[in-house]
């Protein structure tokens, strides 16, 4: 996997350019694999050798493109003890994808140099969990089972912004009425966990591989905080016993859309039910600190560090923001996809800017990385053709994604007296968004759990961001700040009346230049 060249080796072949072929499709299974192999790098290892030892929950297209490669490289390097089980907990699609494939599936990577294509091995078993619950609880208290990995989204983890407390929702509720029949993913964690308590057993580490801050902490105040909540003695045994370790992870991977599936039947006559198309680019940072073992990462381009913290800022705020950004913006200005919108010089101006001039010199980069070179690296993954990730995709969640990715670097520059108008302008690109119709007036589908009340605020204050403002819960108290809701008010009425495109033309043109600020950027501590 391509990786930025300061923080991993490569782990897997680069894309080469493929010609187009068509092929008869050949149903993908164990049985089928020496028919696959001369088109598709597929597993040379004995996949039978692979011992369960990682249940990973909530299995996705991420999942597929990022850790179970990884995974995979291992077992291909002979590692064969750390294969896969995956559970589902509430929809039964990945089971019928899988099942009849014997768990294998395909990763095509993509840029515009050609692609690569492997099928991978490495998950050995798929539970659906309303189908059989007590099988999972059977493979966490397993002791061969060792790490309990998770993409479950940061909105699982029931954590109140407001007193960081875990904070059941009725599924959680239900699971403390019923321990040995959860539903939840705490539910089943904590009971796992009890029941490797209670036959003497090590625990397993849980690993969050949620694209969150600090999400190693987070699993740990949602396990606990649910344990307590059951049995207080259970709580201090997996606050002494169990390691939450955080990590950060990358790879774009937008959801496989069913005229990839068929191109890629077609074409490389791989009869995948659902392939993953990503990017070559593959990066995953962990923090190295497990209770039971953990597999040799190391080797096949993960990063082991002792904090991670720097990592995640660095990611969250620039790749993630970034994302944020040109989905909101760039859906207002009647763009589609990532690739267009960096395609466009104004936005691709206004996006290296943002990130070069503002938010790069609050960061504190990681040991052994150029902030200037990843924000590089940033625009031309962006620009990737092959990938084309859509915008409205990008937008989904912008009241959790906002709080989370780019209101901190705007709070921090507004405590710290540091530039901040093209931060400014994305929020002012997001209360415009919200308003819900692009430039030319077309509908845009505002997916979000509090897209009522965002809309509704939104739409009331038209040019002015004060009712919007007022959702402290999100906005904290910049609402506060007469000056800067002056500055954003200004922002929004430009946006308004003359359109994204010269907006952002405007603003890039009275910020410095992100060339000014690499070397603030670069002498920041290590």
């Amino acid at each position: 996997m391509a990786q930025y060249a300061s923080s991993a080796e490569p782990t897997a072949t680069e894309p080469t350019a493929t010609e187009p072929t068509a092929t008869e499709p050949v149903p993908l299974n164990d049985g089928t694999l020496p028919r696959h192999a001369g088109r598709v790098q597929v597993p040379s290892y004995d996949r039978s050798a692979l011992v369960p030892s990682v249940v990973h929950v909530s299995v996705g297209g991420f999942t597929r493109a990022h850790q179970l490669v990884y995974l995979d490289e291992l077992a291909e390097r002979g590692e064969t003890g750390w294969g896969v089980v995956g559970v589902g907990l509430h929809t039964p699609q990945m089971r019928d994808a899988l099942a009849p494939q014997d768990n294998l599936f395909t990763v095509v990577e993509r840029d515009a140099a050609g692609e690569h294509a492997r099928v991978v091995g490495s998950m050995v078993d798929y539970v659906f969990a309303p189908d059989d619950p007590a099988r999972v609880l059977d493979l966490l208290a397993d002791e061969r089972t060792r790490v309990v990995t998770m993409t479950v989204t940061g909105s699982a983890y029931r954590i109140d912004p407001q007193t960081g407390a875990f904070t059941p929702d009725e599924e959680a509720l239900a699971d403390l009425e019923h321990p040995d029949r959860p539903s939840s993913v705490f539910g089943h964690l904590v009971e796992g966990l009890d029941r490797r308590r209670r036959a003497g057993l090590p625990p397993f580490t849980v690993l969050s591989c949620d694209n969150m801050q600090s999400n190693g902490e987070a699993a740990r105040t949602a396990v606990v905080g649910f344990a307590r909540l059951r049995d207080e003695v259970l709580a201090r045994w997996i606050a002494d016993h169990v390691s939450f370790p955080s990590s950060m992870v990358d790879r774009i991977t937008p959801a496989t859309s069913p005229e990839e599936r068929d191109e890629i039947a077609s074409r490389l006559g791989v009869d995948d039910r659902w392939p993953v198309v990503t990017e070559p680019w593959s990066q995953w940072v962990v923090e190295d600190a497990f209770c039971n073992g953990r597999p040799p990462l190391e080797t096949v381009g993960v990063r082991m560090v002792t904090d991670v913290a720097r990592f995640e800022l660095m990611k969250t705020r620039l790749l993630n923001a970034g994302h944020v950004v040109l989905g909101f913006l760039g859906q207002v200005a009647g763009l589609r996809t990532t690739d267009e919108a960096v395609a466009d010089p104004a936005v691709h101006d206004y996006l290296s800017a943002l990130m070069g001039a503002e938010i790069i010199p609050l960061l504190p980069g990681p040991d052994g990385v150029d902030l200037a070179e990843y924000r590089a690296a940033l625009l031309q993954r962006f620009a990737n053709p092959a990938i084309s990730d859509q915008l409205s995709r990008l937008s989904r969640r912008g009241s959790q994604k906002m709080p989370d990715f780019v209101l901190p670097s705007l709070h921090q520059a507004l405590a710290e007296g540091r530039p901040h108008a093209l931060l400014t302008l994305a929020v002012a690109g997001w209360a415009r968004y919200l308003q819900g119709v692009d430039e030319t007036g077309r509908p845009l589908e505002v997916q979000d759990a509090r897209a009522g009340r965002l809309q509704e605020l939104a739409r009331a204050g038209g040019t002015d961001p004060r009712p919007l403002l007022s959702e402290r819960t999100l906005f904290g108290d910049l609402a506060d700040d007469e000056g800067f809701v002056a500055r954003l008010q200004s922002a929004l009425e430009q946006l308004t009346r003359d359109g994204v495109r010269a907006t952002l033309a405007t603003h890039v043109a009275t910020e410095p230049t992100p060339a000014a600020c690499t070397d603030t950027a670069e002498q920041l501590p290590a």
